[in-house]
Order: C-alpha cells, then sequence, then structure tokens
C-alpha cells in the first residue's frame, strides 16, 4: 500500500487505535482493534515493507512489542515522559495520540525504551517483588512503633526488632480490649511480613547465584553497601549497563540536578529523580554505608572479591577507597550530609558502571563462554 510506513499504537488493555503514516504523501490510515497481538499484526501487514511501529510504555508492558519483533515488525516502545506535547493542547483522544505517535516516529524523536527479555523481566518483577514487601514491612513497623509511643511506652534498648525486643513487644499489655486487638493485629502483621521478606530474600539470593546477571551482580558486590539483594535489584532494573557510560548513567537514574537556565543566570535544583525510582533508592542506601570508616575490606568483602577477576577486584577496591575519601573531603568541608550523600551515591553509579560494563561487552564479544566471564 505505502512504500514506507510509520505507525503509531495507542495500546489499552483491551483495545488498540491504530495510525498508520506515509511521510511522503502525508496519507494516513486510521484503525479500531482488539488488543490481541495477532489481531494488530494483521493490521499491520497490510502495509508493504519496510514498516516500524511505536506504542507508549505503560501498564501493558511489552508483550505487543516482542510479539512484533518475533515475526520481524521493527517495533519500538517510547518513553511516554519524554514525549512532546504542546502546552496549549488540551484535546487527548485514542486517535490524536496514535497519530502523534506515529508523526513523532516519522520525524525520529521517539525516545525509545529497552525492550527486556521474557526472562529479563520476570527477573525484574522479582526484585521489585521484594522492594514492595520490605516497605510493607517498614509500615506495618511504623504502626506498632506508633501505637506504643502514643501510649507512653519505649523500649529502652536501641536496636530494634531483634528476638529481645519482639519478647519485649509480646509482653506489653493495655487496658482497652480494642487497642489489645488492635496492637496484637499489627504485631502479628509486622511478624508475618518479616516472614514473608525473609522467604523473598532467600529466592533472590538463590536466583541471583544462576541467572544471566550472576556475573555482574557478584561484580556489584564487591562495592561497600551492595548487599545480594542490591545488587540483584540494581542488576535487573538498569539491565543493559553497555547502553551507559561512566557520565550518563547518573543522569538516567535521576541522581543529577536539575536545571533551569536562561540567558545569563544558572539555577540548580534538587535532583531530577528520573529512571528507576528503586535503583535510585538502592544507591542513595548503599552510599550512606561508604561514610564509616574504611582502611581494608572486611571478611565479606574479602571472600567476595576472591569470586571475581583481578580487573574486577582491582576497580572494585579503587572504589571503595574513593567513595570513603570523597565522604571525609564532604565532611571536612562541613557538607549538608543528605546533599553530600546524593554526590556520593551519583559517583557510586558510576563505580558500579564501570565494573558491570565491562563484563557485558565481554559476554557480547565472547557470547559461547559460559559462566562466569570474569571469575578468577
Amino acid at each position: 500500500m505505502f512504500q514506507h510506513t510509520f505507525i503509531g499504537l495507542d495500546v489499552h488493555a483491551v483495545s488498540v487505535v491504530g495510525c498508520a503514516l506515509n511521510p511522503d504523501t502525508g496519507e494516513l490510515v486510521r484503525m479500531a482493534m482488539d488488543s490481541d497481538p495477532t489481531v494488530v499484526l494483521d493490521w499491520v501487514r497490510r502495509f508493504e515493507a519496510p514498516v516500524k511501529a511505536v506504542y507508549e510504555s505503560g501498564p501493558t508492558g511489552y508483550v505487543l512489542a516482542r510479539f512484533l519483533r518475533e515475526v520481524g515488525i521493527d517495533c519500538v516502545v517510547a518513553a511516554s515522559s519524554k514525549l512532546l506535547r504542546a502546552p496549549g493542547d488540551k484535546v487527548k483522544t485514542d486517535r490524536r495520540d496514535a497519530r502523534v505517535l506515529a508523526e513523532m516516529l516519522a520525524l525520529g524523536q521517539v525516545t525509545e525504551v529497552r525492550v527486556p527479555t521474557r526472562e529479563q523481566e520476570d527477573l525484574r518483577d522479582l526484585s521489585r517483588l521484594r522492594a514492595t514487601a520490605a516497605k510493607n514491612l517498614a509500615h506495618a513497623r511504623q504502626r506498632v512503633n506508633a501505637i506504643l509511643l502514643r501510649h507512653g511506652l519505649r523500649y529502652p534498648e536501641k536496636t530494634k526488632w531483634t528476638q529481645a525486643h519482639q519478647t519485649w513487644l509480646h509482653h506489653q499489655h493495655f487496658d482497652s480490649p480494642v487497642l489489645q486487638f488492635t496492637y496484637d493485629t499489627d504485631v502479628e502483621q509486622a511478624e508475618l511480613l518479616a516472614a514473608h521478606l525473609k522467604r523473598i530474600d532467600q529466592r533472590v539470593a538463590q536466583v541471583a547465584k544462576t541467572c544471566q546477571y550472576a556475573p555482574v551482580i557478584d561484580a556489584l558486590m564487591c562495592l561497600r553497601g551492595i548487599d545480594v539483594t542490591g545488587g540483584f535489584g540494581l542488576a535487573t532494573e538498569i539491565g543493559d549497563w553497555t547502553r551507559f557510560t561512566g557520565a550518563t548513567i547518573g543522569s538516567y537514574l535521576g541522581l543529577v540536578p536539575s536545571e533551569q537556565s536562561s540567558g545569563q543566570s544558572r539555577h540548580q535544583g534538587p535532583i531530577t529523580k528520573a529512571g528507576s525510582k528503586y535503583a535510585r533508592k538502592l544507591l542513595i542506601e548503599a552510599a550512606w554505608l561508604h561514610r564509616r570508616p574504611y582502611s581494608r575490606p572486611g571478611l565479606r568483602l574479602i571472600r567476595q572479591l576472591d569470586l571475581v577477576g583481578p580487573d574486577t577486584r582491582i576497580r572494585a577496591l579503587e572504589g571503595n577507597h574513593r567513595l570513603h575519601h570523597k565522604w571525609e573531603v564532604f565532611d571536612a568541608r562541613k557538607k549538608r550530609s543528605v546533599t553530600a550523600n546524593t554526590a556520593i551515591a551519583r559517583e557510586l553509579a558510576g563505580w558500579c558502571w564501570s565494573l558491570a560494563a565491562p563484563l557485558q561487552r565481554n559476554e557480547a564479544t565472547h557470547p559461547t563462554a559460559g559462566g562466569h566471564m570474569n571469575a578468577a
């Protein structure tokens, strides 16, 4: 039909609206159809090759993109936050959205999202399950602490949620039966969520040893503050580290300052918080640990360093010393701790990249090699 066609797809759970654009003639063909990938494929195949399709990232995931790619249709997923919209455009319909996508694709203005494989997406879902479980546990424990605080009860020790603390919690009693029921239920919920999180952590540790990201996870764990769940989370959230450089990885994770500059004025504000919130959280938490005194690796790090090759080992040791030294410089300058930690997290992202990217490049160069590509 067309010699060259760009197709915008507005994808929903039960329906898809397509718009095919021929940039040479300006001709448009629209179609509303079911969300079944085979139905979409039949419509796309009406147009002569070459054909390129695009749809926005969202809750529908990557099923359609993977299906079209498997049958030879070039389909990309656009980052919804990067799509340009006129400030005065107040009309939004499925037909208009599909047309805008097709036009932006024809102009080369679509910022593509990496489409993970099914296995990679499964691993990422496990990582996010762990993040959700940890968040739910923290909220449950906060509710228990809030009840005790409101009624003037305070645990005498500093460390909480140990075996001794849980025994103390079970010995607390209230005169009101309603309050007692509420308190007991909250304590029970916290204990159940703790057991749930422990079970997930065990599964993550098991999967991390054998999944495709195992060499990257081992390398990331050579940095202070990154354990197996942290390394697994960073590896699955970022996926392909070779897409970035040491300078761009921080921007991708939203750890660089926002900026509003005009003319001679330049103003930098809070960090952009772009990209994966979970990956950014893992780096922020790990950065705090580098503030602690450090002269040589501890027992855990020594064991972890034995699992990686010489290049990775040397690089990780350099990173641990460098990040602790940066903390010392910030503390000497009396830099605000939260601001300093964000800067450390940004640099930590660069060190993570310097460990992970070479391993993935080697794997891409030698795809037949198995196991840990950089094993000692």
